[in-house]
């Protein structure tokens, strides 16, 4: 080869002045908390590259990590029989929404219907209260916008508004305020609509929309606008809000015939009713009062009473606001309204260990750790300290299963993901019931008189940015 030139030999030079001065600089940033090229060979030294190794990353490149990481031992037919189960007909589906919490409410709702009028079958229009589910919460965030407006926008309360303006998900207090307020109607009177199936793109739509007029109720309260002239602006800003959900969703029904058939057939009348006056009629329960909110925190103090600010659906509804107990605590009130044949708004983080083609929840469905040869050893409590388990979604718990002992060993939910395993019904076995349940509401007759005694406790009210903040969905 030809001699370098003067030139190359120059470039040479600062080129290896430059390799070794970024190695000293990499090095140097090993004492500052970053990763130097000695500790990248220490740390990619831990990967030894072996056969076996080979073989994994060879299979996961093609494979999903829970096919892999399926518990083999685990596989064996689980008896899918239940010593105590309420009945239930016909599985709901939410498709693509965040509506679980309403689904769930509403096929608790319906059964209770269904049993108390002597009706064959009943489905409920998830539309209709979702409708009214999001022009609510459309005026809590604009009022909220309002009340804040002598806040900055860094203020922690401000922010998080704007970061959550609206949402398709929620829990047990949307449904009670909605349900007292809107009342409710058959399947056929406001059916499904394609933005209700697929909640995703109103919704982004509506969140840019809130966004807006979030900024200029703040601005006409910053320019010393009379409160009469914003409320009026808030109201037209909620007309534009109506507009855009009737065109996706329909308009709701102020009034409407239905006629109604026994457990044979039969008509039994065919009369108009008004949305409340059907709730009313063929349900009216006290979803307020007569019900109390249970929860499994372990990183708070329990029998006490807890208040989530901003976890509701309507400014002038009630904050999730929850009564924290032991597990065991739970499920003693739990079996025994499943024994009474009453069901119950249940939600849980329902993506962990979840066998999706057999429809099981069991903490020994996947071997993660003997695949990655690794532990996971964080319990309950510090899973939710660092965000990584929480409640995520509703279902309607309906079903336990308890040996001779009295002990409960599995427990089963009607879901709302259409057909699927177990004709659409999930199984949690009892351990998985223990490390990722958290919410429960159960009719008050059924609840012990220690967590009765905690409702009369003034609430330690939380940030609406607390790990128990929830929008099931």
């Amino acid at each position: 080869m030809p001699e370098q030139t003067m030139v190359q030999k120059f470039i040479t030079a600062g080129l290896l002045a430059l390799t070794v001065s970024t190695i000293n600089a990499s090095a140097a940033a090993d004492t500052k908390g970053g990763i130097s090229a000695d500790m990248l060979g220490r740390i990619s030294s831990k990967h030894a590259n072996s056969p076996s190794d080979k073989a994994l990353r060879n299979a996961l490149n093609g494979v999903d990590i829970n096919k892999l990481a399926v518990n083999a031992d685990n596989q064996r037919d689980l008896d899918t029989n239940f010593s105590h189960r309420v009945n239930s007909k016909g599985i709901t589906n939410q498709k693509s929404s965040g509506r679980c919490w309403l689904f769930t409410g509403l096929n608790v709702l319906r059964a209770q219907m269904m049993a108390k009028n002597d009706m064959p079958e009943l489905y409920l229009s998830q539309n209709y209260n979702f409708f009214y589910d999001q022009l609510e919460k459309a005026n809590l965030f604009l009022q909220a916008m309002i009340d804040k407006a002598g806040k900055p926008m860094e203020d922690k309360t401000v922010e998080w508004l704007f970061k959550n303006p609206l949402s398709d998900g929620g829990q047990y207090t949307g449904i009670s305020d909605n349900i007292l307020k809107y009342g409710v109607v058959p399947a056929s009177v406001m059916p499904e609509t394609n933005s209700s199936d697929n909640t995703g793109q109103m919704r982004n739509i509506l969140m840019l929309k809130l966004r807006e007029y979030g900024l200029e109720l703040r601005r006409m309260k910053a320019a010393g606008k009379k409160d009469k002239e914003i409320n009026t602006r808030k109201e037209e800003m909620l007309g534009d809000i109506y507009h855009i959900l009737a065109l996706n969703l329909g308009v709701p029904p102020t009034e409407f015939e239905w006629t109604r058939k026994d457990s044979k057939g039969n008509i039994v009348s065919r009369e108009k009713y008004t949305p409340l006056e059907f709730y009313n009629k063929f349900a009216g329960n006290n979803l307020k009062d007569d019900y109390i909110m249970l929860m499994n925190d372990p990183t708070r103090e329990y029998y006490k009473l807890y208040e989530i600010d901003y976890d509701r659906h309507t400014y002038d509804g009630r904050n999730w606001t929850y009564v924290n107990l032991p597990i065991e605590d739970i499920k003693e009130m739990a079996i025994a309204s499943i024994k009474d044949s009453t069901m119950m708004y249940f939600s849980c983080d329902v993506g962990k260990f979840f066998d999706r083609t057999r429809g099981i929840l069991d903490i020994n469905n996947f071997d993660y750790e003997s695949l990655f040869g690794t532990t996971f050893p964080m319990d309950k409590a510090d899973r939710i300290r660092t965000f990584s388990s929480a409640s995520s979604h509703a279902m309607t718990l309906m079903a336990v299963d308890i040996d001779k002992d009295g002990k409960p060993v599995k427990w089963m939910v009607e879901n709302s993901w259409g057909p699927g395993a177990n004709d659409g019904h999930l199984i949690m076995t009892d351990r998985w019931f223990d490390e990722y349940m958290f919410r429960l509401v159960v009719n008050k007759k059924y609840a012990t008189q220690k967590a009765l005694e905690v409702l009369k406790q003034k609430p330690e009210v939380l940030p609406a940015w607390d790990p128990m903040f929830c929008d099931e969905d």
